[in-house]
Protein backbone atom coordinates (compact mmCIF):
# COMPACT_ATOMS: atom_id res chain seq x y z
CA UNK A 1 0.00 0.00 0.00
CA UNK A 2 2.66 2.66 0.17
CA UNK A 3 3.92 4.37 -2.62
CA UNK A 4 7.12 5.25 -4.06
CA UNK A 5 6.38 9.34 -3.68
CA UNK A 6 8.58 11.20 -1.26
CA UNK A 7 7.11 11.21 1.96
CA UNK A 8 5.08 14.38 3.32
CA UNK A 9 6.71 16.67 5.98
CA UNK A 10 5.62 14.85 8.85
CA UNK A 11 7.04 11.32 7.95
CA UNK A 12 9.90 10.20 10.43
CA UNK A 13 12.98 9.77 9.51
CA UNK A 14 14.37 6.87 7.71
CA UNK A 15 15.47 3.74 9.42
CA UNK A 16 14.48 1.97 12.99
CA UNK A 17 13.03 5.42 13.92
CA UNK A 18 10.49 5.49 10.97
CA UNK A 19 8.24 3.38 12.78
CA UNK A 20 7.96 5.09 16.24
CA UNK A 21 5.06 7.68 16.72
CA UNK A 22 5.68 11.20 14.71
CA UNK A 23 5.54 13.73 17.53
CA UNK A 24 5.63 16.76 15.10
CA UNK A 25 2.02 17.83 16.72
CA UNK A 26 3.08 17.52 20.28
CA UNK A 27 6.41 19.29 19.91
CA UNK A 28 3.95 22.55 17.91
CA UNK A 29 1.18 22.80 19.88
CA UNK A 30 0.62 24.14 23.36
CA UNK A 31 -2.93 23.30 23.29
CA UNK A 32 -2.46 19.86 21.59
CA UNK A 33 -0.81 18.87 23.83
CA UNK A 34 -3.27 20.11 27.11
CA UNK A 35 -5.95 18.47 24.89
CA UNK A 36 -3.72 14.89 24.45
CA UNK A 37 -3.08 14.92 28.16
CA UNK A 38 -6.67 15.79 29.66
CA UNK A 39 -7.79 12.77 27.12
CA UNK A 40 -5.11 10.06 28.51
CA UNK A 41 -6.61 11.03 31.73
CA UNK A 42 -10.30 10.95 31.24
CA UNK A 43 -10.04 7.97 29.17
CA UNK A 44 -8.09 6.04 32.20
CA UNK A 45 -10.78 6.56 34.23
CA UNK A 46 -13.46 6.25 31.47
CA UNK A 47 -11.95 2.70 31.00
CA UNK A 48 -12.86 1.37 34.60
CA UNK A 49 -16.27 2.19 34.27
CA UNK A 50 -16.73 0.70 30.81
CA UNK A 51 -15.49 -2.90 32.83
CA UNK A 52 -17.94 -2.22 35.99
CA UNK A 53 -20.55 -0.84 34.58
CA UNK A 54 -21.85 -4.88 32.43
CA UNK A 55 -19.92 -6.22 35.56
CA UNK A 56 -22.57 -4.75 37.81
CA UNK A 57 -25.11 -5.30 35.14
CA UNK A 58 -24.64 -8.92 35.25
CA UNK A 59 -24.16 -9.09 38.75
CA UNK A 60 -27.63 -7.46 39.52
CA UNK A 61 -29.22 -9.73 36.68
CA UNK A 62 -27.71 -12.73 35.74
CA UNK A 63 -28.49 -11.91 32.62
CA UNK A 64 -27.14 -11.21 28.81
CA UNK A 65 -29.81 -9.40 27.47
CA UNK A 66 -29.64 -6.72 30.31
CA UNK A 67 -26.29 -6.08 29.40
CA UNK A 68 -26.34 -5.82 25.81
CA UNK A 69 -28.71 -3.82 26.60
CA UNK A 70 -26.88 -1.51 27.93
CA UNK A 71 -26.02 -0.46 24.11
CA UNK A 72 -29.56 0.20 23.61
CA UNK A 73 -30.37 2.48 25.81
CA UNK A 74 -27.09 5.01 24.70
CA UNK A 75 -28.23 4.59 21.03
CA UNK A 76 -31.18 6.95 20.65
CA UNK A 77 -28.98 10.03 22.85
CA UNK A 78 -25.83 9.46 21.02
CA UNK A 79 -27.90 9.88 17.25
CA UNK A 80 -29.63 12.56 18.58
CA UNK A 81 -27.14 14.36 20.33
CA UNK A 82 -24.31 13.56 18.13
CA UNK A 83 -25.88 15.21 15.24
CA UNK A 84 -26.95 18.11 17.33
CA UNK A 85 -23.64 18.24 18.98
CA UNK A 86 -22.18 18.79 15.47
CA UNK A 87 -24.13 22.03 14.61
CA UNK A 88 -22.87 23.43 17.99
CA UNK A 89 -19.18 22.72 17.54
CA UNK A 90 -19.51 24.50 14.49
CA UNK A 91 -21.48 27.50 16.00
CA UNK A 92 -20.10 27.52 19.60
CA UNK A 93 -16.96 27.97 21.40
CA UNK A 94 -15.48 24.43 20.83
CA UNK A 95 -13.45 24.99 24.15
CA UNK A 96 -16.59 26.10 26.17
CA UNK A 97 -18.66 23.16 24.89
CA UNK A 98 -15.53 20.47 26.14
CA UNK A 99 -15.16 22.14 29.31
CA UNK A 100 -19.35 22.09 29.92
CA UNK A 101 -19.71 18.23 29.18
CA UNK A 102 -16.23 17.20 30.76
CA UNK A 103 -18.15 18.79 33.54
CA UNK A 104 -21.40 16.85 33.42
CA UNK A 105 -19.98 13.54 32.58
CA UNK A 106 -18.25 13.98 36.65
CA UNK A 107 -21.51 14.37 37.78
CA UNK A 108 -22.46 11.54 36.26
CA UNK A 109 -20.03 9.36 37.54
CA UNK A 110 -20.68 10.61 41.19
CA UNK A 111 -23.94 9.19 40.51
CA UNK A 112 -22.65 6.07 39.48
CA UNK A 113 -20.28 5.86 42.79
CA UNK A 114 -23.39 6.77 45.19
CA UNK A 115 -25.55 4.03 43.60
CA UNK A 116 -22.87 1.09 43.79
CA UNK A 117 -22.19 2.29 47.76
CA UNK A 118 -25.97 1.82 48.38
CA UNK A 119 -26.69 -1.40 50.72
CA UNK A 120 -28.77 -2.82 47.52
CA UNK A 121 -27.52 -0.88 44.35
CA UNK A 122 -30.71 -0.32 41.79
CA UNK A 123 -30.43 -0.89 37.61
CA UNK A 124 -32.41 1.90 36.52
CA UNK A 125 -29.58 4.56 37.58
CA UNK A 126 -27.15 2.03 35.39
CA UNK A 127 -29.31 2.67 32.55
CA UNK A 128 -30.17 6.15 33.15
CA UNK A 129 -26.55 6.94 33.11
CA UNK A 130 -25.29 4.99 30.30
CA UNK A 131 -28.36 7.47 28.65
CA UNK A 132 -26.96 10.53 29.59
CA UNK A 133 -23.33 9.76 29.33
CA UNK A 134 -23.79 8.88 25.83
CA UNK A 135 -25.84 12.28 24.95
CA UNK A 136 -23.28 14.57 26.67
CA UNK A 137 -20.27 12.04 24.96
CA UNK A 138 -22.04 12.70 22.02
CA UNK A 139 -22.36 16.67 22.14
CA UNK A 140 -18.55 16.79 23.01
CA UNK A 141 -16.86 14.11 20.29
CA UNK A 142 -17.81 16.31 17.43
CA UNK A 143 -16.08 19.72 19.26
CA UNK A 144 -12.84 17.40 19.94
CA UNK A 145 -12.44 16.19 16.97
CA UNK A 146 -13.19 19.48 15.01
CA UNK A 147 -10.44 21.21 17.21
CA UNK A 148 -7.79 19.25 16.32
CA UNK A 149 -7.15 20.59 12.32
CA UNK A 150 -7.23 23.79 14.61
CA UNK A 151 -4.48 23.34 16.47
CA UNK A 152 -2.00 21.06 14.58
CA UNK A 153 -0.74 21.98 11.19
CA UNK A 154 -2.61 20.05 8.04
CA UNK A 155 0.71 18.10 6.97
CA UNK A 156 1.06 17.31 10.97
CA UNK A 157 -2.76 15.89 10.86
CA UNK A 158 -2.29 11.68 10.36
CA UNK A 159 1.00 12.05 12.67
CA UNK A 160 -2.02 13.68 15.68
CA UNK A 161 -4.81 10.50 14.53
CA UNK A 162 -2.43 8.81 15.62
CA UNK A 163 -0.54 10.21 18.84
CA UNK A 164 -4.61 10.61 19.64
CA UNK A 165 -5.37 7.12 19.34
CA UNK A 166 -1.78 6.03 21.11
CA UNK A 167 -3.26 8.32 23.93
CA UNK A 168 -6.71 6.48 23.89
CA UNK A 169 -4.68 3.35 23.65
CA UNK A 170 -2.59 3.56 27.04
CA UNK A 171 -5.99 4.40 28.96
CA UNK A 172 -7.47 1.41 27.23
CA UNK A 173 -5.06 -0.77 28.50
CA UNK A 174 -4.01 0.00 31.93
CA UNK A 175 -7.58 0.80 32.79
CA UNK A 176 -9.31 -2.43 31.88
CA UNK A 177 -6.46 -4.44 32.85
CA UNK A 178 -6.76 -2.66 36.69
CA UNK A 179 -10.52 -2.57 36.54
CA UNK A 180 -10.42 -6.34 36.58
CA UNK A 181 -8.49 -6.27 39.70
CA UNK A 182 -10.38 -3.45 41.34
CA UNK A 183 -13.47 -4.87 40.97
CA UNK A 184 -12.67 -8.19 41.97
CA UNK A 185 -10.60 -7.20 45.37
CA UNK A 186 -11.32 -3.42 46.10
CA UNK A 187 -15.62 -3.70 44.84
CA UNK A 188 -17.18 -1.45 42.16
CA UNK A 189 -17.27 1.74 44.01
CA UNK A 190 -13.33 2.13 44.08
CA UNK A 191 -13.88 1.70 40.19
CA UNK A 192 -16.21 4.87 39.73
CA UNK A 193 -14.18 6.67 42.63
CA UNK A 194 -11.01 7.18 40.05
CA UNK A 195 -13.02 7.40 37.06
CA UNK A 196 -14.78 10.29 38.98
CA UNK A 197 -11.11 11.84 40.18
CA UNK A 198 -9.93 11.46 36.09
CA UNK A 199 -12.71 13.55 35.28
CA UNK A 200 -11.95 16.56 37.85
CA UNK A 201 -8.37 16.46 36.77
CA UNK A 202 -9.39 16.27 32.94
CA UNK A 203 -11.77 19.16 33.51
CA UNK A 204 -8.68 21.64 34.87
CA UNK A 205 -6.41 20.92 32.31
CA UNK A 206 -8.80 21.67 29.62
CA UNK A 207 -9.76 24.92 31.19
CA UNK A 208 -6.39 25.93 29.80
CA UNK A 209 -7.17 25.77 26.53
CA UNK A 210 -7.19 28.41 23.95
CA UNK A 211 -10.49 30.00 23.21
CA UNK A 212 -11.80 28.48 19.41
CA UNK A 213 -14.91 30.47 18.47
CA UNK A 214 -17.23 29.33 15.26
CA UNK A 215 -15.90 30.08 12.11
CA UNK A 216 -17.17 33.21 10.00
CA UNK A 217 -18.62 30.98 7.68
CA UNK A 218 -20.76 28.76 10.28
CA UNK A 219 -24.59 28.40 10.29
CA UNK A 220 -26.42 28.07 13.73
CA UNK A 221 -27.65 25.27 14.77
CA UNK A 222 -30.39 24.00 13.11
CA UNK A 223 -32.62 21.20 11.65
CA UNK A 224 -31.04 22.93 8.16
CA UNK A 225 -27.50 23.29 9.30
CA UNK A 226 -27.54 19.27 10.11
CA UNK A 227 -29.04 18.89 7.03
CA UNK A 228 -26.26 21.06 5.11
CA UNK A 229 -23.45 18.54 6.72
CA UNK A 230 -25.59 14.96 5.53
CA UNK A 231 -25.47 16.68 2.30
CA UNK A 232 -22.24 17.70 1.85
CA UNK A 233 -21.18 14.23 3.43
CA UNK A 234 -23.83 12.52 0.95
CA UNK A 235 -21.79 14.40 -2.05
CA UNK A 236 -18.13 12.87 -0.80
CA UNK A 237 -18.76 8.80 -1.70
CA UNK A 238 -15.31 8.14 0.25
CA UNK A 239 -16.48 9.70 3.33
CA UNK A 240 -19.79 7.43 2.81
CA UNK A 241 -17.32 4.81 2.43
CA UNK A 242 -15.17 4.94 5.45
CA UNK A 243 -18.74 5.48 7.73
CA UNK A 244 -20.34 2.46 6.16
CA UNK A 245 -17.63 0.40 6.58
CA UNK A 246 -16.80 1.29 10.14
CA UNK A 247 -20.68 0.35 11.30
CA UNK A 248 -20.47 -2.58 9.02
CA UNK A 249 -17.15 -3.50 11.09
CA UNK A 250 -18.97 -2.76 14.52
CA UNK A 251 -22.03 -3.77 14.27
CA UNK A 252 -21.67 -7.11 13.10
CA UNK A 253 -18.04 -8.06 15.00
CA UNK A 254 -17.98 -5.79 18.33
CA UNK A 255 -18.29 -8.86 21.35
CA UNK A 256 -17.45 -6.12 24.10
CA UNK A 257 -21.09 -7.10 25.37
CA UNK A 258 -20.03 -11.14 25.40
CA UNK A 259 -16.78 -10.75 26.99
CA UNK A 260 -18.37 -11.41 30.45
CA UNK A 261 -19.58 -14.56 29.30
CA UNK A 262 -17.36 -15.84 27.35
CA UNK A 263 -14.62 -15.55 30.17
CA UNK A 264 -17.66 -17.98 32.21
CA UNK A 265 -17.23 -20.74 29.60
CA UNK A 266 -13.56 -20.51 29.35
CA UNK A 267 -13.94 -20.79 33.26
CA UNK A 268 -11.43 -18.10 33.12
CA UNK A 269 -12.81 -15.66 35.27
CA UNK A 270 -9.96 -14.17 36.24
CA UNK A 271 -9.02 -13.40 32.44
CA UNK A 272 -11.94 -10.85 31.74
CA UNK A 273 -10.46 -7.79 32.63
CA UNK A 274 -7.54 -8.68 30.46
CA UNK A 275 -9.73 -9.44 27.58
CA UNK A 276 -11.35 -5.99 28.11
CA UNK A 277 -7.26 -4.55 27.73
CA UNK A 278 -6.54 -7.04 24.59
CA UNK A 279 -8.38 -5.07 21.81
CA UNK A 280 -6.39 -1.46 23.41
CA UNK A 281 -3.52 -3.60 23.74
CA UNK A 282 -3.50 -4.36 19.81
CA UNK A 283 -3.91 -0.96 19.50
CA UNK A 284 -1.38 0.66 21.40
CA UNK A 285 1.17 -1.98 19.53
CA UNK A 286 0.09 -0.64 16.35
CA UNK A 287 -0.17 3.05 17.72
CA UNK A 288 3.09 2.54 19.19
CA UNK A 289 4.51 1.89 15.44
CA UNK A 290 2.52 3.88 13.79
CA UNK A 291 5.42 6.52 11.86
CA UNK A 292 4.65 4.23 8.41
CA UNK A 293 1.32 5.26 8.42
CA UNK A 294 2.60 8.99 7.28
CA UNK A 295 3.96 7.34 4.18
CA UNK A 296 1.01 6.05 3.32
CA UNK A 297 -1.25 7.70 0.76
CA UNK A 298 -3.99 5.11 -0.38
CA UNK A 299 -6.16 5.54 3.29
CA UNK A 300 -9.17 4.13 1.81
CA UNK A 301 -8.10 1.31 1.09
CA UNK A 302 -6.31 0.51 4.34
CA UNK A 303 -9.76 1.10 5.69
CA UNK A 304 -11.03 -1.64 3.85
CA UNK A 305 -8.51 -4.08 4.51
CA UNK A 306 -8.20 -3.39 8.16
CA UNK A 307 -11.72 -3.80 8.53
CA UNK A 308 -12.13 -6.90 6.76
CA UNK A 309 -8.62 -8.39 9.10
CA UNK A 310 -11.15 -6.89 12.25
CA UNK A 311 -13.67 -9.53 11.15
CA UNK A 312 -11.40 -12.80 10.53
CA UNK A 313 -9.91 -12.41 14.23
CA UNK A 314 -12.94 -11.76 15.70
CA UNK A 315 -13.96 -15.01 13.48
CA UNK A 316 -10.84 -17.07 14.91
CA UNK A 317 -11.55 -15.24 18.58
CA UNK A 318 -15.08 -17.05 18.47
CA UNK A 319 -13.88 -20.37 17.40
CA UNK A 320 -10.84 -21.15 19.39
CA UNK A 321 -11.25 -22.72 22.72
CA UNK A 322 -8.28 -21.63 24.55
CA UNK A 323 -8.25 -18.44 26.67
CA UNK A 324 -4.75 -17.26 25.82
CA UNK A 325 -5.26 -17.91 22.10
CA UNK A 326 -9.19 -15.75 22.66
CA UNK A 327 -6.88 -13.07 24.08
CA UNK A 328 -4.20 -12.94 20.72
CA UNK A 329 -7.47 -12.39 18.86
CA UNK A 330 -8.80 -9.66 20.63
CA UNK A 331 -4.91 -7.99 20.47
CA UNK A 332 -5.14 -8.21 16.75
CA UNK A 333 -8.05 -7.40 16.11
CA UNK A 334 -7.50 -4.41 18.51
CA UNK A 335 -4.73 -3.48 15.91
CA UNK A 336 -6.47 -3.68 12.86
CA UNK A 337 -9.36 -1.75 14.68
CA UNK A 338 -6.76 1.17 14.71
CA UNK A 339 -4.92 0.67 11.26
CA UNK A 340 -8.35 1.38 10.04
CA UNK A 341 -9.12 4.29 12.71
CA UNK A 342 -5.83 6.29 12.12
CA UNK A 343 -6.62 6.22 8.23
CA UNK A 344 -10.23 7.11 8.88
CA UNK A 345 -9.25 10.21 10.76
CA UNK A 346 -6.68 11.03 8.19
CA UNK A 347 -9.05 11.30 5.63
CA UNK A 348 -11.78 13.42 7.60
CA UNK A 349 -9.32 15.38 9.32
CA UNK A 350 -7.85 16.25 5.64
CA UNK A 351 -10.13 16.78 2.82
CA UNK A 352 -13.21 18.65 5.35
CA UNK A 353 -13.78 22.45 5.59
CA UNK A 354 -13.45 24.18 8.57
CA UNK A 355 -17.04 25.64 8.91
CA UNK A 356 -18.51 22.04 8.21
CA UNK A 357 -16.14 20.21 10.72
CA UNK A 358 -18.53 20.02 13.19
CA UNK A 359 -21.46 18.82 12.03
CA UNK A 360 -19.27 16.13 10.01
CA UNK A 361 -17.96 14.85 13.30
CA UNK A 362 -21.34 14.24 14.45
CA UNK A 363 -22.06 12.25 11.52
CA UNK A 364 -18.50 10.36 12.06
CA UNK A 365 -19.44 9.67 15.76
CA UNK A 366 -22.47 7.55 14.53
CA UNK A 367 -20.69 5.39 12.48
CA UNK A 368 -17.56 5.00 14.97
CA UNK A 369 -19.64 4.77 18.67
CA UNK A 370 -23.50 3.87 17.02
CA UNK A 371 -22.09 0.77 15.94
CA UNK A 372 -20.54 -0.46 18.48
CA UNK A 373 -23.82 0.32 20.62
CA UNK A 374 -25.85 -1.15 18.24
CA UNK A 375 -23.40 -4.15 18.17
CA UNK A 376 -23.65 -4.49 22.01
CA UNK A 377 -27.65 -5.06 20.80
CA UNK A 378 -26.83 -7.27 18.15
CA UNK A 379 -24.52 -9.66 20.05
CA UNK A 380 -26.53 -10.08 23.05
CA UNK A 381 -29.55 -10.89 21.08
CA UNK A 382 -27.83 -13.35 18.58
CA UNK A 383 -25.82 -14.72 21.78
CA UNK A 384 -29.71 -15.44 23.75
CA UNK A 385 -30.87 -17.13 20.60
CA UNK A 386 -28.13 -18.99 19.48
CA UNK A 387 -24.75 -18.99 21.82
CA UNK A 388 -22.04 -16.56 23.04
CA UNK A 389 -19.42 -18.65 20.95
CA UNK A 390 -21.76 -18.15 18.17
CA UNK A 391 -22.63 -14.50 18.40
CA UNK A 392 -18.84 -13.70 18.03
CA UNK A 393 -17.95 -15.96 15.32
CA UNK A 394 -20.61 -15.68 12.92
CA UNK A 395 -20.72 -11.87 13.39
CA UNK A 396 -17.05 -11.58 12.43
CA UNK A 397 -17.79 -13.57 9.14
CA UNK A 398 -20.69 -11.13 8.51
CA UNK A 399 -18.18 -8.68 8.78
CA UNK A 400 -15.87 -9.75 5.99
CA UNK A 401 -18.67 -10.77 3.50
CA UNK A 402 -19.92 -6.67 4.52
CA UNK A 403 -17.01 -5.15 3.94
CA UNK A 404 -16.06 -6.77 0.75
CA UNK A 405 -19.46 -5.95 -0.68
CA UNK A 406 -18.79 -2.13 0.52
CA UNK A 407 -15.72 -2.36 -1.31
CA UNK A 408 -17.10 -2.94 -4.45
CA UNK A 409 -19.96 -0.93 -4.53
CA UNK A 410 -17.79 2.48 -3.39
CA UNK A 411 -14.73 2.36 -5.67
CA UNK A 412 -13.98 5.77 -4.86
CA UNK A 413 -13.34 4.92 -1.25
CA UNK A 414 -11.00 2.40 -2.95
CA UNK A 415 -8.85 5.07 -5.36
CA UNK A 416 -8.41 7.64 -2.58
CA UNK A 417 -5.45 9.38 -2.46
CA UNK A 418 -4.52 12.03 -0.14
CA UNK A 419 -1.73 13.22 -2.71
CA UNK A 420 -4.34 14.03 -5.77
CA UNK A 421 -7.95 14.24 -4.30
CA UNK A 422 -9.62 17.31 -5.10
CA UNK A 423 -10.92 18.03 -1.29
CA UNK A 424 -7.24 17.34 -0.11
CA UNK A 425 -5.43 19.75 -2.09
CA UNK A 426 -8.49 22.19 -2.07
CA UNK A 427 -7.39 22.06 1.81
CA UNK A 428 -4.21 21.83 1.69
CA UNK A 429 -3.73 25.15 -0.21
CA UNK A 430 -6.26 26.96 1.86
CA UNK A 431 -3.54 26.12 4.65
CA UNK A 432 -0.90 27.00 3.23
CA UNK A 433 -2.36 30.37 2.15
CA UNK A 434 -3.79 30.89 5.27
CA UNK A 435 -0.18 30.74 6.98
CA UNK A 436 1.40 33.06 4.04
CA UNK A 437 -1.13 35.49 5.00
CA UNK A 438 -0.22 35.33 8.89
CA UNK A 439 3.50 35.37 7.95
CA UNK A 440 3.24 38.66 5.64
CA UNK A 441 0.77 40.48 8.27
CA UNK A 442 3.16 39.90 11.21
Amino acid sequence: MTDDAPAPPSAAPPGWRAVLPDLAPWRTSADFRRLWLAGLITNFGSFLTLVALPVQMKTLTGSVVAVGAIGAVELVPMIVFGLYGGALADALDKRALIVRTEAGQALLCAGLLVNALLPRPAVWPLYAVAALSSALGAIQRPALDSLVPRIVPHEHLPAAASLNSLRWTVGGVAGPALAGVVVAYAGLGWAYAVDLLTFAVSVALVLGLAASPAAHEAAKPSLRSIAEGARYAWSRKELLGTYAVDLAAMFFAMPLALLPFLADELDAEWSLGLMYAALPAGALLVTLTSGWTSRVHRHGRMVVLAAACWGLAMVAAGAVHDVWLVLLCLVLGGGFDMVSGIFRAAMWNQTIPDELRGRLAGIELLSYSAGPQLGQVRAGGMAAWTSVRTSIWAGGAICVGAVGLLALCLPKLMTYDVRTNEHAVRLRDRRDSGAVAGAGSS
